[in-house]
């Protein structure tokens, strides 16, 4: 560094040149970034074991410590164990047959519940027309069209399907039509300055400000899809989960039939916690725009 004198006549020191090709990027003090982590692995893994925990205990407490209700009806959490340790060759497979039917289901949801959704978005009158008959579908009790079901699409996979579907349309069609219908107004001003056209309008700026509404209404039905799949293999012949609750219950076997219940309860979680993960990797600005609780 060399001497310099300002214009007041004071001796100061020239600063070190700087190499313009040498870009300084942000770094992360390594005693936050260790904090950050260390604030959150703890809480996503630890706190919904000890919600498990807390669960079993209250069931263990009901059923065998306090005998507040017949095994019959619900057994104790190690008999459930039990019979699922011995019934693992029949209810393995038939989880995954319903995890399948379960995804199927819920993609077909999803493609056409996002495109009724954009209709209903872009039309005020397809809105007024079929928002009524939307609402209406969704009233019919679904178990009541079980066995419509079997008589109109037959046996196999059709009649679950179309169960997980009619459970799963309709919050995916509310969500997508309240996102598309409820972009933020300085976004929308802003495409419209830049004479934006109406496609490039929707896929820059509509349709991504939608996405935190449309995964909302997601979260909301893939729980739904794993109910729709078990009471389409009610009425099927798929040896799902659904159906091996029926055949054990009819024997009397409640253990294994809750046994069967405790493996959709886990399935639902693990597809609801891979929908969230997604959630957090495809929108990634959404943490980053909005208050952390």
């Amino acid at each position: 560094m060399t001497e310099i004198r300002t214009r007041s006549g004071a001796a100061g020191v020239e600063p070190a040149a700087v190499d313009p090709g040498v870009v300084a990027t942000p770094t992360t003090p390594p005693v936050a970034a260790a904090s950050r982590w260390s604030g959150v692995r703890p809480a996503t893994v630890g706190l919904p074991l000890l919600g498990l925990v807390i669960a079993l205990a209250v069931w263990w407490l009901v059923t065998a410590g306090l005998e507040l209700v017949h095994p019959a009806s619900l057994p104790p959490p190690q008999d459930v164990w039990t019979a699922l340790v011995d019934t693992a060759d029949v209810l393995l497979p038939a989880l995954g047959v319903t995890t399948l039917m379960t995804l199927l289901g819920f993609l077909l949801s999803t493609v056409a519940g996002v495109l009724i959704g954009m209709a209903l978005a872009a039309s005020r009158r397809a809105e007024r027309m079929f928002a009524p008959l939307l609402v209406a579908i969704n009233a019919v009790p679904k178990i009541a069209l079980g066995p419509l079901l079997v008589v109109s699409v037959g046996w196999g996979e059709k009649p679950i399907l179309t169960m997980v579907f009619l459970l799963c349309f309709f919050p995916i069609v509310l969500s997508t039509a309240t996102g598309l219908t409820t972009t933020p107004a300085d976004l929308a001003e802003l495409a419209r300055s830049l004479n934006a056209s109406w496609w490039q309008a929707f896929r820059k700026v509509r349709f991504p400000a939608a996405l935190p509404q449309i995964f909302v209404g997601l979260k909301v039905a893939m729980p739904l899809a794993a109910i729709g799949a078990v009471i389409g293999e009610f009425y099927s012949d798929k040896p799902g989960l659904g159906y091996q609750i029926l055949q054990y219950n009819g024997i009397g076997d409640t253990a294994t039939a809750w046994a069967a219940i405790v493996l959709i309860a886990g399935m639902s979680i693990l597809l609801y916690s891979a929908l969230s993960l997604v959630e957090r990797l495809a929108l990634p600005w959404v943490r980053a725009t909005t208050s952390a609780r």
